[in-house]
């Protein structure tokens, strides 16, 4: 693998440092990464990376949050062909919302119906359990990369 993007989208913060996390742990496995707010992506440059991992909370009513809108809305407009991209999503939201992690689901959506290819399971982090965001994050990274880069 040459080089895998971490696209975050982030309202508050916490997907930000969620795709930092992930950036460091696969660095110190010895895999390229860069890490890049989708606010800032341009969607013409996705078929650039060797893997996009898509990481992103879900905000108000089931919706994307302000950073990640502008690149999902770019997506839809343009209908890029994404057939040779592969993409692992992990999103953050709170089970007690009945909009619990539908940033994610809108995400991936639109990746598959544009042709990318999911690699491993979607990850998802719920607020509600307590548990610390970037170590669920970490953990599943780790196995979606392990389907990835089968030995």
């Amino acid at each position: 693998m040459n080089e895998l993007i971490v696209l975050f989208g982030t309202e508050s913060g916490n997907a930000e440092l969620v795709a930092d996390d992930i950036s460091a742990a696969l660095q110190e496995k010895g895999t390229a990464v860069r890490v890049a707010d989708m606010e800032d992506y341009a969607v013409d440059d996705l078929g650039e990376a060797d893997m996009v991992v898509l990481v992103v909370s879900t905000y108000g009513e089931g919706d994307l949050p302000d950073t990640a809108a502008p690149f999902h809305d770019a997506l839809v407009e343009a209908k890029p062909d994404l057939s040779g991209v592969r993409f692992a999503a992990f999103g953050l939201g709170d089970s007690t919302y009945e909009t619990y992690n539908l940033g994610v689901a809108t995400l991936r959506a639109t990746f598959t119906a544009l042709g990318a290819t999911q690699i491993g399971e979607t990850g998802y982090h719920d607020a509600d359990s307590g548990l610390n965001p970037s170590d669920v994050a970490v953990a599943w990274v780790s196995t979606v990369l392990a389907v990835a880069t089968p030995s």
